[in-house]
């Protein structure tokens, strides 16, 4: 089983809104997914256009789920921000 945590879009159109995922990699990327771990809307204003679930995240991680390139990036500015703070 190849997990993968990913973008669902919701929202309307022109206004794209994100559900972060994880789902097995061959089911339809707005199909049925095994946990939600967050939520990105790039129409927001900083600080406040993502949310993770940073406990559900790194979980995942550990059990091989493989991130898309976008939520990468979203799950390494969580963790500076998690430092930081």
């Amino acid at each position: 089983m190849a997990v993968v945590i990913r973008l669902r879009r919701e929202g309307k159109k022109g206004r794209p809104v994100y559900r972060i995922v994880v789902a097995e990699k061959r089911w339809p990327a707005n199909g049925k997914y095994l946990e939600e771990v967050g939520f990105y809307n790039p129409m927001a204003e900083e600080p406040n256009f993502y949310r993770l679930k940073m406990d559900r995240v790194e979980y995942w991680l550990e059990k091989g789920a493989k991130p898309t390139e976008t939520v990468n990036h979203l799950i390494k500015k969580a963790s500076k921000n998690v430092a930081v703070h």
